[in-house]
């Protein structure tokens, strides 16, 4: 299950509305079925009521994979699941074990990215280290971007599944003459383009891994759906590198992660909107006894290429996130945390307002295991 909390936050992160009251974070079920010795079923499912009270989807797939008496195995799946990007989130539900909120990288992903396609799997396994290569393609992940050219990074641990609908900015939305809420769905086929990414990752066994991948939806930036009267939703071309690290130093595990990527649109009456956009975290946590303290820092930027010089839009800022981890019984699991983030955005002016913000967010989140 994921946290109930109590919550006084404002701004770019989940519960951002201001006040202190308990919350439900939500629950989800993880269940696996090995159907042969080789095939393998799996699927997530997720109940939240943050944004809108739903039961949904986050990943379902199978995946074959026949017995190796070699270095070298292989393997193929199919259906919805996660793109390995993650260092954090690896535990039930898409969560961290670290932390209640994951980076902004992870943030990122659990709300618009998801594959619906098939990935290839070639591994090799030496002595002391080993090799892993993932190749995908896939689709219906085509408006991926639009958060980040729209509302810029956020930290929050809301993971959106098949039938998600994400809101839309209402300044944009109420700037362009749309009513608000407005809400997309980020999992649909704009297009007829297929997608690719491909990760290779290095382990050393005791040590650590390096993991560095290319993902590249392939979308056409000039095409869009209609979903109501007024509004359209656009197919964001939305490539990045993500390279990422592990390592353990005695009782320290390390996480470090480091993305940079484009997304683009070439609306017709618009011509080319194009958002550059980095991040990058370190943390550091315990990872021996009941009691496993975390501290994440880490960097965010979007910006405007095409604007002209001395005008660039977007937004820079930095994040600090301590959380203090208490398992006394194998089922239940207590997290205090407090997020602080700073961030400015030019685009705040616009509206009258600061282009500077500063947000703190305290939790302590209560995690059930059955």
């Amino acid at each position: 299950m994921k946290p109930v909390g109590i919550v006084a936050a404002r701004g770019k992160t989940r519960f951002g509305g201001g006040g202190t009251g308990l919350q439900f974070g939500g629950a989800a079920l993880d269940g696996i079925a090995q159907l042969t010795p080789s095939l393998l079923a799996t699927a997530d499912l997720q109940f939240q009521s943050t944004d809108r009270r739903s039961v949904d989807i986050l990943d379902a797939y199978l995946r074959y994979r026949p017995v190796s008496l070699s270095r070298w195995r292989w393997s193929v799946q199919t259906g919805i699941f996660f793109p390995p990007i993650s260092l954090e989130n690896d535990a039930i539900g898409w969560t961290s074990p670290w932390t209640l909120t994951p980076s902004a990288i992870n943030s990122w992903v659990g709300e618009e990215l998801r594959i619906f396609g098939v990935q290839g799997r070639l591994e090799w396994r030496g002595d002391v280290s080993s090799w892993d290569l993932r190749v995908a393609l896939f689709g219906r992940n085509e408006p991926a971007g639009d958060l980040l050219a729209t509302r810029g990074w956020s930290l929050s641990d809301l993971t959106y599944g098949l039938s998600g609908r994400l809101r839309e900015p209402d300044a944009l939305v109420r700037e362009e003459g749309g009513e608000t809420p407005a809400r997309y769905n980020p999992f649909q086929t704009i297009g007829d383009h297929v997608g690719w990414y491909g990760d290779l990752t290095w382990r050393i066994t005791g040590v650590g891994s390096v993991s560095l991948m290319r993902y590249d939806n392939r979308a056409n930036p000039s095409a869009s759906v209609g979903y109501d009267e007024d509004s359209s939703v656009f197919a964001w071309h939305t490539y990045f590198w993500s390279l990422g690290a592990t390592a353990d130093s005695g009782p320290i595990t390390w996480l470090a992660q480091a993305m940079d990527g484009n997304t683009v649109i070439e609306p017709e009456d618009d011509g080319c909107q194009k958002t550059r956009f980095r991040s990058a975290f370190l943390l550091a946590g315990w990872n021996r006894g009941a009691w496993r303290p975390a501290l994440r820092i880490e960097h965010f930027s979007t910006r405007d290429p095409l604007s002209p010089t001395g005008l660039a839009q977007g937004e820079h800022g930095n994040a600090a996130t301590a959380a203090l981890n208490w398992r006394p019984k194998s089922w239940l699991r207590f997290t205090a945390e407090l997020l602080r983030i700073d961030s400015t955005r030019l685009e705040r002016l616009d509206l009258g307002l600061s282009p500077s913000s500063r947000v703190t967010q305290m939790q302590l989140g209560v995690r059930l295991f059955y």
